[in-house]
């Protein structure tokens, strides 16, 4: 008998099936987000309700391109969570209504960085990794 024969590959009737892997925390919102269709993404869906709520327009375009980046770009976990996505965006929409400007300068501080990871040198075009200006490394600390 060859060895292929007594391992029963097929499996008996007597045995149970797998239990499916647990979805690791985080991948529900990728699985998600690959299911959606131009325009209904969850950025989209949020400057939408922004929209709705009163925030002006410039304000919910920019939050919108801040979750999305961070989704995009992969920002770390508390980024990401800061940027709207372990609430929906609750605590974003809030910010934005309660504080505008200090929404506007913190989502184009963590835009013109890519989530806090590089920065422009003052009067150079030139971005570079792991330099933060002072603004950026006031709102890290703040964070």
């Amino acid at each position: 008998m060859s060895k292929l024969s007594r391992t029963s590959l097929t499996g008996s009737q007597n045995t149970r099936p797998a239990e499916p892997l647990a979805v690791p925390p985080g991948f529900e919102k990728l699985a998600y987000v690959f299911k959606c269709s131009y325009g209904h993404y969850p950025w989209d869906d949020w400057e939408r309700t922004a929209l709705a709520a009163g925030v002006p327009q410039d304000l919910a375009g920019l939050g919108r391109a801040t979750m999305r980046e961070a989704f995009q770009h992969d920002w770390d976990a508390p980024l990401k969570s800061l940027c709207g996505w372990s609430d929906d965006g609750q605590a974003l929409l809030a910010y934005a209504l309660r504080f505008p400007k200090a929404a506007r300068r913190r989502w184009e501080i963590l835009m013109r960085t890519d989530g806090l990871r590089g920065d422009y040198r003052p009067r150079s075009p030139e971005w570079i990794w792991g330099y933060l200006r002072s603004d950026a490394q006031r709102l890290r600390l703040t964070l």
